[in-house]
């Protein structure tokens, strides 16, 4: 049977990877003093987490958590100048689960997510979602990040960055994608016969990368370089669902 893993989502995510996104950011997101506070987020140490489906799950919930960390003066300007916060129904130990869900509902530009029939749905996650997306709330949302990009004369949220941010994601988006054969599972061989079949191809150096290429490290050659282009595709391969190519 052909081993899968978490599918890619474009129209929401499942609701453990909002609750698990939302105990990192809890962890993670930054203090301001009590002269600057206006949102106010509950003790980490009180959100429970859910065990990850799978590597693809905890890197998505890790992306989700530190995307809504780099914009998080941006995301509690638009609950605040929205009305969408402080909320009565939302208590403070929900905080950075309503954070981290504005940040995804603005990336899908405010669409309705999909549920599907398998998922194990959680009640505080429910909820956020269902008061973020409720019309009127909704529409201040969108309004409210309007009025921002307009009084910024900015095209897109990537405007509110700080420059070294800016700086470090270029570079982190330009470098290659490193991966290491797990050889208690399976041969150089057998992986370099596998990616030949599905349409890879050796190329000497990153320099040489063209899409559906890889190249072999000159002096370890159980690991492999990939476009990073390829990050998501990659992910869906058997190789690394069956963690005989082990991502890096």
């Amino acid at each position: 049977k052909k081993r899968t893993v978490t599918q890619i989502w474009n129209n929401g995510y499942p609701d453990s990877i909002y609750l698990n996104a939302a105990k990192i950011f809890q962890s993670i997101h930054i203090e301001k003093s009590k002269d600057e506070t206006q949102v106010r987020y509950a003790d980490s140490s009180e959100f429970p987490m859910m065990a990850f489906k799978d590597e693809h799950s905890r890197r998505v919930s890790y992306e989700l958590a530190f995307n809504a960390l780099k914009y998080q003066d941006l995301l509690e300007k638009i609950l605040l100048d929205s009305g969408a916060y402080p909320c009565y129904s939302i208590p403070d130990e929900l905080t950075s689960l309503l954070v981290v869900m504005l940040y995804d509902l603005q990336d899908r530009k405010f669409q309705k997510r999909i549920i599907f029939d398998e998922e194990e749905l959680v009640a505080d996650v429910q909820e956020v979602g269902l008061y973020l997306y409720r019309y009127v709330c909704k529409t201040k949302l969108a309004a409210a990040l309007a009025r921002c990009r307009i009084k910024y004369d900015a095209l897109s949220i990537e405007y509110f960055l700080p420059e070294t941010i800016c700086k470090q994601e270029k570079r982190t988006s330009a470098l290659p994608v490193s991966a290491w054969i797990n050889t208690f599972k399976i041969s150089i061989e057998d992986v370099i016969r596998d990616l030949e079949m599905k349409g890879f191809k050796k190329v000497e150096s990153v320099s040489d990368f063209d899409h559906y290429t890889y190249a072999v490290d000159q002096h370890c050659p159980d690991v492999l370089f990939f476009p990073s282009s390829l990050k998501e595709e990659l992910l869906n391969l058997d190789l690394f669902a069956d963690y005989k190519l082990l991502l890096q």
